[in-house]
């Protein structure tokens, strides 16, 4: 388990948001976040947990949260403004939930600028951390959320179609980032046809987007350098079953860097054991009803390198949990 001693946030306004994505349904998200989350409050952190998933809620579940009494559907529909009355308490001290059940299944996200002002109210919570764990997918809504936090954690299943689509998560959310920061309106139109990954000029890479900046404005192009080194996905391997599955983590890391430019972190995997159906069956975060577990252990050691100080960009992040 984690030492008992605060390692903590460093020294901010608020407290630190860590999303929590992957572009696949099905590749374990919602139990990573639950248990990292569960893994900081029983070593002394105060920790929110919030399910930004109004499509497909069970962050209540996986807390052992049966009924939660309050939701971000009601946020959602501006039936509540007071992000602190959607706080619950959990079975464990030191953590509290913001759940999404019972959305308006006909609009159930929030408008972009109540996502934004949700966001604000975040960081004012009395906390040490508040993780987010999103939907599938990069839609608007995830996009929004997973941008504008402070350490993105991308879960990846060791499977084709789970590695493809967590690429495609992390290209657009720092396309999506590269859009925002750029003030120059043609930069940020041709940021936006390297979206399509089939335009007309070619652009395929980030780096093939740099030098297409760089043409238009030498200043642009400084603040897209930024932009790339700031922007650190860290990965999250779920569900590992072999020595090549653990070394996905790593060729996931080369190829963000060698044709996406972004540097990410691997932090970590979680090994396949049988106590993950069993905690998921009974409710109950795995580092609480079984931390001898092996999955629980790596969970742990997972949770001890999310909050620990980040090496700089050209740093190595050295192996993983």
């Amino acid at each position: 388990m984690i030492s008992g001693t605060r390692e903590g946030p460093p020294a901010r306004a608020g407290p630190r948001l860590i999303p929590f994505g992957g572009g696949k349904v099905g590749v374990g998200k919602t139990f990573v976040a639950a248990n990292l989350a569960t893994s900081l409050a029983k070593a002394g952190h105060r920790v929110v947990a919030v399910d930004g998933d109004l499509e497909g809620a069970n962050l209540h579940t996986a807390l052992g949260v049966a009924r939660p009494r309050s939701s971000l559907a009601e946020y959602a529909a501006e039936r509540e403004e007071d992000v602190r009355k959607l706080l619950e308490d959990t079975p464990f001290p030191n953590l509290r939930l913001i759940a999404a059940t019972r959305p308006n299944l006909g609009n159930p996200q929030p408008s972009h600028m109540l996502r934004v002002r949700f966001v604000r109210a975040l960081r004012t919570l009395d906390a040490d951390f508040v993780f987010l764990d999103l939907g599938a997918g990069a839609d608007s809504a995830v996009m929004d959320y997973f941008m504008v936090c402070d350490d993105g954690v991308v879960v990846i299943a060791p499977e084709p179609t789970s590695v493809e689509n967590a690429y495609a998560f992390m290209r657009a959310a720092f396309y999506r980032r590269l859009k925002l920061a750029m003030l120059s309106a043609d930069v940020r139109k041709v940021v936006a046809l390297a979206m399509d990954e089939r335009n007309e000029r070619g652009i395929r890479t980030p780096l093939d987007l740099l030098r297409e900046v760089r043409a238009l404005d030498t200043e642009e192009a400084h603040r897209f350098v930024e932009v790339m080194r700031s922007f650190r996905p860290r990965i999250v391997v779920n569900d590992v079953r072999s020595a090549e599955d653990i070394r996905l983590g790593f060729a996931v890391r080369s190829v963000c860097r060698k044709y996406f430019a972004i540097d990410a972190d691997y932090l970590g995997y979680v090994n396949h054991d049988a106590a993950v159906r069993a905690s998921v069956r009974a409710r109950r975060p795995l580092v609480d009803s079984d931390p001898r577990s092996d999955a629980a252990v790596y969970l742990a050691r997972i949770a001890r390198k999310l909050i620990a100080p980040r090496l700089d960009a050209g740093g190595e992040a050295g192996a993983p949990a």
